[in-house]
């Protein structure tokens, strides 16, 4: 008798999962369009066919003895993560049973030739037995938790499918809705073993999907999740990928990385060779394979676990901001990826510019804006860019000068500034927005161009000379002699205006609120490093948001997790950010201080998959965060490893290899 349709559709609400990726994998080539991230000891998040479509919430392992208990993989295990392979992004997890009964160790690869993931899998009982292993498939495709319906399984949303398949092939499946009697996850808690065997779920809703996989003592086999634009094509992506077998798809994914490592600059810093290349291939792991250029900030979505899936889409990192953009490209310019910082290049002038020369707050890679203000920062980063790669050809030019057009016409006071919280007078969007409008000048003189060179020039001069004026109080509470604030809404910086802080900071006095982004100024070659008014600054924000060698953005932040741990849903406290640490060593080098001491700070915070995070926990060990370490806000972040690279290739060369040198010339009358 065939079972009645699976009950409790369409299940419990969606979510995603925790921003702290361990592991962050893709093929190194364009044709395979899948990535896959790894948190808690199981399969997080896959993108598919974009870096900006979220796809699956996870997928993990069941352990059952059939009689009195069911593991749940990511609960009930001891989790390590290792890079399989030091020179590719093949991330191995071995998740050890607490009481000592059974050890998982899983493999990832992507086929490069196809839309699959390979897990390698070995299922070891360690005591007892037998034992029973069950995979829990939760998709949510086309980047929502609800809509999904199955088959077997197979499952489609909209024009994104997926298959499970396994080398072994599966002795039981269900489809079940989440939360709900016919999930199997559920079923075997209660159970112990597959009641109810639903061959579909028809009805669209939170779908998981339990399929059981026949092992022994000690099994090894492969599972594959395939996508495609239908179920068949997704069928077809796991059984060519199974066919070709583990062997020969994890060679060639491999192989893939190590051509690419061979054709970069080598590690330069000793004790960090490990850090470097996994940084490398990260930035290029979140280059799209479609939308060349269009760097996502992260393949994460902070506080994910946080967030309500059941529509699409979630606004995660999982975008292109300029900014990051730009961050990405100087460290790839460093490395010796020229070609990729062109292309990022393109992507902007192409793909987000609008025709008034500024670009949105971040858009998905189709250009699409999902947040919607503007930062004049992001405006001005493409030019610098530009001269930076010698784009001097007319045609990007007159693109370079429209967005030069467009910070005259409206600098510069920005709506944002690089924290993307307040309008007003910043140290740092200024600095950039100056070194843009010298940069753009040298252009302009490059394509006969004089008048618009003298009205960039004379802008520039003018805001160079003024932005202490702007920013730089000398009658804040914070020291007796002056210091720069984070920002000023009015370019008054002694009036005491209110500021208020987002994310629940509260309202303060705008000359009590500090961050260390003047710093700006000196890396891009608007101010020497020596200036009285940088330094000054300095024993301020040390004083202030400094906590051993790691700095806060600004004092107040609420950027973070609550004081309990719980996700950051609004509120919170702001904790400390690892590429500040970055931004003071280039400071540290172009003040004739030198250290590789800040590039091991950086790399202390990264975790055992070597990924640098956003922001690490600032208190004693607590709530499951380790001081020092990644909270669960974004992990890896792209502009954190962006960083780490720039700073160790500047190192390396004796001085900041970003300062553009025209604007160095101009102002501080020495190379930074």
């Amino acid at each position: 008798m065939a079972e009645p349709p699976p009950p409790g559709a369409p299940g419990i609400q969606s979510a995603w999962t925790t921003g702290a990726k361990e592991g962050v994998g893709t093929s190194a080539g364009t044709r395979s369009k899948i990535w896959y991230t790894l948190g808690q000891g199981i399969l997080n998040e896959v993108y598919y066919p974009q870096a900006d479509l979220a796809d699956v919430q996870d997928l993990q392992f069941l352990v059952t003895d059939g009689a009195t208990f069911t593991d749940e993989e990511k609960v009930a295990t001891e989790h390590e993560v290792t890079l399989a392979d030091p020179d590719s992004l093949t991330y191995r997890q071995t998740n050890t049973d607490k009481d000592g009964r059974y050890r998982i160790t899983k493999t990832y690869v992507t086929d490069p030739q196809r839309d699959t993931l390979l897990i390698n899998t070995r299922f070891q009982v360690l005591q007892g037995g037998p034992l029973q292993l069950y995979a829990l498939y939760n998709p949510s495709l086309g980047g929502s938790g609800m809509g999904d319906t199955g088959d077997q399984l197979l499952a489609s949303d909209g024009k994104v499918a997926s298959s499970l398949a396994a080398s072994s092939g599966f002795s039981a499946l269900s489809n079940g809705y989440s939360g709900t009697p016919s999930d199997g996850f559920q079923d075997l808690t209660v159970h112990h073993t597959l009641t109810h065997r639903y061959p579909s779920a028809e009805t669209p809703g939170n779908l998981v999907q339990t399929a059981q996989i026949p092992v022994g003592t000690d099994t090894t086999f492969t599972l594959a999740l395939g996508f495609g634009d239908t179920r068949q094509a997704a069928a077809d992506a796991t059984a060519a990928s199974l066919a070709d077998g583990w062997a020969a798809v994890s060679a060639s994914y491999q192989d893939g990385w190590h051509t690419y490592l061979d054709s970069i600059r080598p590690p330069v810093i000793p004790g960090l060779e490990q850090e470097y290349r996994t940084s490398a291939m990260l930035l290029k792991a979140h280059e799209d394979k479609s939308y060349r250029g269009g760097f996502v900030a992260s393949l994460s979505i902070p506080w994910g676990q946080a967030q309500n899936a059941d529509a699409c889409c979630t606004a995660g990192y999982h975008a292109v901001w300029a900014r990051d953009l730009y961050q990405i490209a100087t460290a790839e310019i460093a490395v010796g990826d020229t070609a990729a910082a062109n292309r990022a290049l393109d992507h902007l002038l192409t793909v987000q510019m609008r025709p008034d020369g500024s670009y949105p707050q971040n858009a998905k890679l189709d250009g699409t804006p999902v947040f919607q203000s503007l930062q004049l920062d992001e405006v001005s980063f493409p030019i610098i860019l530009g001269w930076q790669l010698g784009r001097r050809d007319p045609a990007t030019y007159q693109k370079l000068k429209l967005s030069a057009e467009f910070i005259v016409q409206h600098g510069p006071a920005t709506p944002q500034e690089r924290w993307e919280e307040q309008g007003g007078y910043s140290p740092a969007t200024i600095a950039a927005e100056i070194a843009a409008l010298v940069c753009a000048a040298d252009l302009a003189t490059a394509n006969g161009d004089p008048a618009a060179a003298a009205t960039y020039l004379r802008t520039a001069d003018d805001w160079q000379s003024k932005v202490d004026s702007w920013t730089y109080t000398t009658t804040g509470s914070l020291a007796r002699h002056g210091y720069y604030e984070r920002i000023d809404d009015n370019g008054n910086p002694d009036d005491g205006h209110d500021l208020v802080i987002a994310n629940g900071g509260g309202t303060w006095d705008e000359r009590t609120v500090v961050d260390m982004s003047f710093l700006e100024l000196v890396r891009l070659g608007v101010k020497r490093a020596d200036d009285p008014h940088i330094t000054n600054s300095l024993s301020v924000v040390d004083s202030t948001i400094r906590t051993d060698d790691l700095w806060y953005r600004y004092n107040h932040d609420g950027y973070g997790e609550t004081a309990d741990g719980k996700p950051w849903t609004g509120v919170g406290i702001g904790r400390l950010w690892p590429l500040l640490t970055g931004e003071r060593g280039e400071y540290a080098l172009a003040a004739g201080h030198p250290s590789t001491d800040w590039l091991h700070t950086m790399a202390d915070t990264a975790n055992a998959g070597g990924q640098i995070p956003e922001q690490v926990w600032d208190r004693e060990d607590a709530h499951g965060f380790t001081i020092g370490k990644g909270t669960g806000s974004a992990t890896p972040l792209a502009w954190a490893h962006a960083q780490f690279l720039r700073l160790a290739m500047s190192l390396s060369a004796g001085h900041n290899v970003e300062t553009p040198s025209v604007v160095a010339e101009r102002y501080t009358r020495s190379r930074s």
